[in-house]
């Protein structure tokens, strides 16, 4: 132990663990103290002998130990037992003349007498020293050793528990509750009876065993269910299943390891009883599933005294009485997964079941009698049949319901349940009583129990043949009771009263599960019960652990065996005793002695430690001081007696001589009061063995000790009061019929809950009181207390009940309770008044209450205090002393706390008594408190009429404006108050902003505003923070000013008529106005979530609003501004089109898309262009799928309107004017053979006026044409063909494509004015540059934002771009090459992220680009227009860049080159500035600087739109490649006419050079080969261009290494070799790439090398087409 204070030294040595021991209770008693020079810990007493735990871990034995060798037949001083030094011994036990000890890694030593093997040593009579035992799990595999917590010994057996909370075994006698054949038992063994659950606590009497179990909960779930025997490894339970119905049997008998003493063998005839035979072909079902995994987590199994025991074999012949009881337990919560028919089914069911019962009763006289026994007519086996059957029922439900019910009638099987002897012996009355009604209240259901438990014990007879009934026990389910509920059917079997549980359920506050000790227990018992010490109600033994139904619910939280009696000790201090009472041991006289019964000890003494003897039993208990009392109760002891008991007397008298010699000697007929115990200091427990009492008691070191004693105390009384409330006041309260009419809807379910809370608050109370007890048992150490450890779970009950006890004070609940109060407890309320220590004389039953259930507030002053004084017995600076003082100062704010919340309650209840009573009802609410109110005109409104009232009332919640007849609630979350400034105006004004009202309040003088502006932002920040934090009292003038956030988020509903009314808003507000974040709810259904900007939706934001007629929803997604849509958006309509693009005013205004149906339904199109208000206006492609027409062309008001293009999937491609929507005006229109028509139109396709009209072959009409094109034309004018005489004609005639279409700038205007818009320019180029790049960076900073709330929409690289455009390049100065780069790199990265304005711009044009010119766009004859197109984006693009960085020369200009080193000359090379300029320095080109970035993305469309157009040509070409390509390398270069010097004479081949030979093939040149086929993989021509350079490159390195020196080229000579290269390269769509180069080529580069080598591969292009081959 420490000492407490640290000033003190070893103040503390000597003073606590003193030890004193007596016998007896005699006045004249002195007990003697037995030195030691270590504090004693722990002391177990045997029939004879001691030990004792030493501070240290240090053992000691005393008395007579005849084990010892060394030790003759005197008594022994403490000695110690030096076989266990350098052993941590953590807890000793004592049996009659054994011992044991647990070290601190959980092993076992025992030592003493092992004749029955209760050392568990095997071979040895006595084991003289302790001796390690193993206890062993064989179930696992290798064996694993078992960690032991604690042990109990017995005369014959040991018993321990392990860490996993199992109870180990060994020794000899039933009282093992194994299935053993041979004793003893060595080995320990594991008592499966208790597997799955989990034991508290265990305790040996001579011949019989206790284990203190914890109720199943939630907890228990995990724990592996029992459902084999595990001795015969037979399975538990069987299901069978026959045609329509399902049997269930749990009559698993276990043949093997049934030992019967001698008085236990008339008790094997139940064995005998004829089984029912299971067909051999009938499947075992494992019943696992079944049975355990219904545990569900939601509630405990309640267990019902009626319900398990009888199940249960009360002789433990079966091995089944647990897994009985787990049926019950698993099959309650089990239900839950089944659909089960409602209560009033269950009802008429039951109804049912008890008239066939009557009649059938006949029938079964005979059929019934062979398969069960003959029973007593006993009240409670029906109900315990039926909720066996039920629970049965319950657990087959989850593994199959049985599919045909119908074939059986429910009277026969019913009746094949009850047993005949209730159905002979009054038929039905029996069962009716059992079920639907068992008596009018709870009193009674407890008297017929009690009386039953007399019947048992006073007739033995009766209860075998009851329980041998149970035995054999088949059931046979209909598939109808399958799925009936066992809850409904056993409330359907309760009396009629106010359901209410005031128990809390289990795991209600896990928090406070896990840290404090469970009071919900029950008590186990087996073994020897020939006096009644297994508390069964009988003499009988068991041999298996079961469950004493009597204590269930009793709290108990430990248990004592004597040799004979029994002992539990309950939460509430109160001790229950059964069995043997020969010397009044029992503590009351009453009998049987058989079933549990509370000891007799007068009113206020609180027990809280127990031990029992031989023949008596001590007890420890509160008295009047703080200081512990002990009682005796039992034998007493005389010196002569003692002396007699020395010599060698039998060891093994008869019980009847011994007790009439005990009778002899004396006895307590009630426990009798030791007046020496004040003298032993504070006793912290006290131990009986044998003859003989001990005590353990501590100095009061600096009232250390006596304050942790007063502490303990005081909760137990505590404890003690709220259980005589809770069981006397409130639950007869809540249990009256007239409770719901008197209090009404709310208060009555206030009054529950605060009930519910208040049973929390005793629980807690309970589980605390115990944890406080055990602490003062063991260690008496500050550090072990709960309540500083987890102040929390304290707090916040506490804050909880009065909580929900002021809220039903306010509800003027105690008045309304005043009625059903005087009916219950008369005029005369003494209970009352005791209860709730009222010292008034006749106090209004109102008052009476209240003071009642204010009660348990009135504790929380005696934590502070008693804190307080533990903690002065320590060091200030001692961190003791820090812990114990925060924590009493933190219940001493909560009592401060607590009495306010009181005064406010009283405070609001006296307001409500005076208010007028209309406004009361709707203003009224529990939570709500009164602040002030200005009924004594200090507050008016400014304006008010001359004769208006005008109350304002402030409560937490809200400020109420109150008028005549009306009034209306402002919630202060939505509220705002500002003083006026007064201006020597001598006006003391207050503005009141709300949503949608602002109004001025006038105070009637500076003090009153001052008060009223504090009170109402007090109240504000309050209702802001939570109704949970404290309201800070008026009064308090604090110096800072407190004021409520102006910005705050809150819901409002708007009222006033207008755009939102009845709308809702949830969201950021900022002084009165929606500002921030927030949704926006209309009635009729639309939803709006996003942004607002003083009270208007602005930023971005989307809605949802229903379409009635469609009864779809249109969705809106994007920017808005001031309430409208404006901006980037995406809107799809309920009629399945879908808008994306930009709106203004909210209509759609800019570019934007719009998809109008799937591909599949009616009419699908897409348009994409400009928009002006709301319609299509500018330019615009349209779509139409259904037709397969693409137009490109202007619109106006949605119609076709201007110049524009048409072409078809049927390859027609008009161009020219449109009026109307139609092709009307001048156009020419071509087919697919070339046949051109040019002149006048009237509609689609339809020629009308004058026109000419051209064949294919260059013939051609002129005149006047009308009729539909392809369906017949009637044309008036002449026919000419021109070339039959006139060659020169056909030139003329060719007709000019492009001239009647839209021009290239005039496209996409909107997408290029958005973009210079996003930049903050009006119209282009217009604008300051540094405005631009702050547009840009805010543009940038939002969208990082967005990101950071939800990284996963974007992925890394894609960040990584954002992270490098943060960085602005330098844009002013003089532009050098370095400069120019790092444009060139900036451009790069902010083309690729549509979050840059100039992304956006470029990803805005591929999709125009490609909307444009894929599907029915990919016509040959658009190729212009598309080239066209993208050197008009290049210029637009170009003009923005050069507004962003405004010293980049134009077009063609140049940069000055640094002085060249090689670095710069390899970036002048891959830079596309032919590298002999004649000029120094670099052309600046929009080509070179955009195409890289725009065309890679363009290239799938154009190059298809190429290779269209050249496609006639291409195929000549590719003919001519291919059949040149048959002829070998040699025989090629030859047909070329490349010069032999260039011949290659040998080739690598895989690193190897080979001679070439004449039948050599694809070897020559093969590198550059390989280089040119590069050219198809590029996107750019200046890239195309550098793989023409490579490739020569590579030509010419190949000849000089051939050669052997260096060499020039002519053209002459270079032809031929290049023409080979490029023949054998084998490039598809040559013509292309060609065309390709020579339309986009950068101008400047066109006279160049680069332009010469182009020029070059163009003539190969045309040699090949015309190459003849002879």
């Amino acid at each position: 132990m420490e000492t407490q204070r640290t000033s003190s030294g070893d103040d503390g040595v000597g003073q606590r663990g003193l030890l004193h021991t007596w016998k007896g209770y005699s006045c004249s008693l002195t007990p003697e103290r037995l030195l030691l020079p270590r504090p004693v810990l722990q002391v177990a007493l045997g029939e004879r002998h001691g030990v004792l735990l030493v501070e240290g871990g240090q053992v000691y034995s005393f008395g007579e130990l005849p084990w010892k060798q060394s030790q003759g037949p005197e008594v022994a001083a403490p000695t110690l037992e030096s076989a266990l030094s350098g052993q941590q011994v953590v807890t000793v036990a004592a049996g009659s003349f054994h011992s044991g000890a647990v070290t601190e890694d959980g092993g076992v030593h025992m030592w003493g007498d092992n004749g029955a093997g209760q050392c568990g040593l095997f071979g040895l009579s006595s084991v003289p020293n302790p001796t390690p035992v193993g206890v062993l799990d064989s179930a696992t595999s290798p064996p694993q050793t078992v960690a032991v917590l604690e042990l109990a010994c017995g005369e014959k057996h040991t018993l321990a528990l392990s860490v996993q909370r199992e109870v180990w075994t060994w020794g000899s006698g039933c009282q093992l509750g194994v299935n053993a054949l041979v004793f003893p038992v060595w080995k320990p063994q594991k008592v499966e009876h208790l597997v799955g659950r989990y034991v508290l606590q265990v305790a040996c009497g001579a011949s019989h065993s206790l284990a203190l179990v914890r109720c199943l909960g939630p907890q228990d779930v995990h724990r592996p269910p029992v459902d084999k025997c595990k001795q015969c490894n037979q399975l538990l339970f069987t299901m069978t299943d026959k045609e329509d119905h399902v049997i269930i049997s749990d009559s698993h008998y276990c043949p093997v390891g049934v030992e019967l003493t001698e008085d236990e063998s008339r008790l094997e005839a139940p064995a005998a009883t004829p089984r029912l035979k299971t067909s051999p072909s009938e499947p075992v079902l494992p019943s696992q599933t079944s049975i355990y995994n219904s545990d569900a987590p939601g509630e405990p199994a309640p267990f019902h005294n009626s319900e398990k025991g009888e199940s249960a074999l009360a002789n433990g012949v079966l091995s089944s009485s647990d897994a009985a009881a787990q049926w019950n337990d698993g099959a309650v919560a089990g239900v839950k997964n089944s659909p089960y028919p409602d209560e009033q089914a269950v009802k008429d069911y039951l109804k049912k079941l008890s008239d066939s019962a009557q009649g059938d009763a006949k029938l079964t006289a005979g059929g019934l009698h062979s398969l069960l026994p003959s029973a007593g007519g006993t009240t409670t086996t029906p109900s315990s049949t039926l909720n066996n059957l039920v629970a049965s029922c319950a657990s087959a439900v989850s593994e199959r319901v049985a599919s045909t019910y119908e074939a059986l009638s429910l009277k026969k099987i019913m009746n094949s349940y009850l047993p005949s002897g209730v159905l002979r012996s009054g038929g039905a009355a029996g069962l009716t009583g059992a079920i639907p009604a068992v008596g009018d209240n709870t009193a009674e259901r407890v008297r017929q129990e009690d009386s039953m438990q007399g019947k048992k014990s006073s007739s033995t007879g009766d209860i075998r043949e009851e329980e041998a009934e149970c035995l054999r026990r088949r059931l046979s389910l209909p598939g109808l009771l399958s799925q009936v509920s066992p809850r409904l059917l056993r409330k359907a079997g309760r009396p009629r009263m106010r359901a209410f549980a005031l128990t809390p359920l289990r795991g209600d506050i896990p928090e406070a599960q896990e840290v404090l000790p469970t009071m919900q227990t029950e008590v186990w018992s087996w073994g020897h019960g020939e006096h009644g010490q297994l508390g069964q109600g009988d003499n009988l033994a068991r041999l298996q652990p079961m469950c004493i139904k009597s204590l269930n619910n009793k709290e108990v939280v430990l248990v004592a065996a004597g040799s004979h009696h029994s002992l539990a000790l309950t939460a509430q201090s109160q001790v229950f005793s059964w069995g043997s009472n020969s010397s009044g041991q029992l503590g009351h006289m009453e009998t049987p002695s058989t079933v549990p019964r509370l000891a007799k000890l007068s009113e206020g003494i609180r027990v809280w430690d127990i031990s029992a003897g031989k023949r008596h039993t001590l007890l420890l208990a509160d008295g009047d001081c703080i200081q512990p009392i002990i009682y005796y109760s039992g034998q007493q002891v005389k010196e002569e007696e003692e002396k007699e008991a020395g010599q060698a007397k039998e060891m093994c008298q008869q019980d009847k001589a011994e007790d009439e010699g005990e009778r002899g000697g004396g006895y307590t007929p009630q426990p009798v009061l030791l007046p020496f115990c004040m003298n032993l200091g504070y006793v912290s427990g006290v131990y009986a063995g044998g003859r003989r009492c001990m005590a353990l008691s501590d100095r009061n070191v600096m009232g250390f000790i006596a304050s942790l004693h007063e502490l303990a105390s005081a909760e137990r009384k505590f404890y003690c009061k709220l259980c005589n409330i809770k069981s006397q006041i409130i639950s007869p309260l809540l249990e009256l019929e007239s409770l719901s009419s008197a209090l009404g809807q709310v208060a009555l379910g206030l009054l529950q809950k605060l009930a519910g809370r208040f049973c929390y608050l005793c629980h807690l109370t309970g589980q605390h009181a115990v944890s406080l007890t055990a602490n003062l048992r063991r260690g008496r150490d500050v550090n072990s207390l709960v309540v500083l450890d987890h102040t929390g779970i304290f707090l916040d009950c506490h804050k909880e009940y009065c909580s929900s006890l002021c809220n039903f004070q306010v509800m003027g609940g105690f008045q309304a309770l005043t009625k059903p109060s005087l009916d219950f407890f008369g005029k005369s309320p003494e209970l009352l008044q005791r209860l709730s220590e009222c010292s008034e004389d006749n106090p209004p039953m109102a008052d009476l209450l209240a003071a009642l259930f204010y009660l348990p507030t009135r504790h929380v002053h005696e934590y502070s205090r008693l804190l307080l004084k533990l903690a002065t017995c320590f060091e200030v600076s001692s961190s003791d002393y820090q812990k114990l003082h925060y924590n009493s100062s933190k219940f001493d704010d909560l009592e401060r706390q607590l009495k306010r919340k009181r005064k406010e309650a009283e405070y609001t209840l006296h307001f409500w008594k005076s208010f007028p009573g209309k406004m009361t009802d709707s203003l009224r609410k529990p939570q709500r408190r009164l602040i002030c109110e200005s009924s004594n005109k200090a507050l008016t409104l400014q304006n008010a009429g001359r004769f208006s009232v005008n109350w304002f009332i402030l409560f937490n919640d809200a400020l109420v404006h109150a008028q005549f007849s009306t009034h209306h609630v402002f919630r202060l979350a939505t509220l705002w108050v500002e003083p006026i400034p007064e201006e020597n105006t001598g006006i003391y004004g207050l503005k009141v902003i709300t949503p949608e009202e602002t109004f001025t309040l006038l105070a009637s003088s500076p003090m009153e505003k001052t008060k009223w502006l504090r009170a109402i932002n007090q109240a504000v920040d309050q209702a802001l923070s939570g109704a949970g934090q404290e309201t800070v009292s008026l009064s308090s003038a604090s110096g800072q000013k407190l004021e409520p956030p102006i910005s705050r988020t809150a819901s409002y509903t708007f009222y006033k008529e207008g755009r939102l009314k009845d709308a809702t808003y949830e969201g950021q507000w900022l002084a009165g106005k929606p500002h921030g974040r927030g949704l926006l709810k209309w009635p009729d259904g639309r939803i709006y979530t996003g942004e607002f900007k003083n009270g208007l939706e602005d930023g971005f934001g989307e809605i949802e609003a229903p379409n009635k007629m469609l009864n779809k929803n249109d969705y809106y997604q994007g920017q808005w501004k001031d309430g409208k849509m404006h901006g980037l958006g995406k809107y799809r309509y309920a009629s399945g089109e879908v808008y994306d693009g930009f709106f203004q005013d909210g209509m759609r205004h800019g570019h934007g898309v719009l998809r109008s149906g799937k591909l599949n339904t009616s009419s699908p199109s897409v348009f994409i262009g400009q928009w002006l208000q709301d319609k299509k206006t500018g330019y615009g492609v349209f779509d139409d799928i259904t037709k397969g027409e693409k137009y490109m062309g202007m619109w106006q008001d949605h119609l076709r309107q201007g110049t524009g293009v048409v072409v078809t999937q049927f390859g027609l491609y008009y161009e020219g004017t449109f009026k109307d929507n139609k092709m009307m005006g001048t156009g020419i229109l071509l087919s697919e053979d070339d046949t051109t028509y040019e002149g006048e139109f009237s509609d689609d396709w339809t020629l009308s006026g004058k026109g000419v009209l051209t064949m294919a072959n260059g013939d051609y009409l002129e005149g006047s044409f009308s009729g539909e094109w392809g369906s017949g034309l009637k044309v008036t004018g002449s026919y000419f063909k021109p070339h039959l005489f006139d060659t020169d004609k056909e030139k003329t005639r060719a007709v000019k494509l492009g001239r009647l279409c839209v021009c290239a700038e005039d496209k996409w205007q909107a997408v290029f004015e958005e973009c210079w818009r996003q930049l903050g320019c009006e119209e282009p180029g217009q604008g300051e540059n540094w405005k631009a790049w702050e547009n840009i960076a805010v543009a940038l900073a939002n969208t990082r934002r967005q990101i950071l709330d939800s990284p996963e929409q974007l992925s890394r690289s894609h960040s990584r771009t954002l992270e490098g455009l943060e960085v602005i390049p330098q844009n002013t100065g003089p532009m050098t090459m370095e400069r120019y780069h790092t444009i060139h790199l900036y451009l790069i990265k902010a083309c690729d992220t549509p979050l840059h304005p100039l992304g956006r711009l470029v990803e805005t044009l591929v999709a125009v680009y490609r909307m444009t010119y894929v599907g029915v766009g990919a016509n040959r004859r658009l190729l212009h227009q598309a080239v066209s197109e993208i050197k008009s984006y290049l210029n637009r693009i170009f003009q923005t860049v050069r507004f962003l960085f405004p010293d980049l020369p134009e077009e063609g200009g140049l940069i000055p080159e640094p002085t060249t080193s090689l670095q710069d000359r390899k970036e002048q090379d891959s830079s596309d500035a032919p590298p002999e300029s004649p000029k120094p320095g670099h052309v600046v080109s929009s080509s070179a600087l955009l195409l890289p970035v725009l065309l890679p993305r363009l290239y799938p469309p154009l190059f298809t739109l190429y290779a269209l157009d050249k496609e006639k040509e291409d195929d000549v070409y590719w003919e001519c490649v291919l059949r040149l390509n048959k002829q070998t390398d040699l025989a090629l270069l030859a047909f070329l006419g490349v010069q032999e010097k260039f011949w290659p004479v040998s080739v690598p081949v895989l690193g190897e050079k080979q001679q070439v030979l004449s039948s050599t093939k694809d070897a020559c040149f093969a590198s550059a080969v390989e280089t040119l086929q590069q050219i198809s993989t590029t996107f750019t021509p200046s890239d195309k261009l550098q793989v023409i350079q490579l490739t020569f490159e590579e030509i010419t390195q190949e000849v000089q290494s051939l050669l052997k020196q260096d060499f020039l080229w002519s053209m002459d000579d270079l032809f031929p070799v290049f023409l080979y290269v490029v023949l054998r390269a084998r490039i598809r769509n040559l013509g292309s790439e060609v065309s390709l180069i020579e339309d986009l080529m950068d101008p400047c580069v066109q006279h160049g090398e680069h332009g010469i080598m182009f020029t070059t591969l163009k003539a190969c292009y045309y040699q090949i087409q015309h190459e003849k081959i002879t």
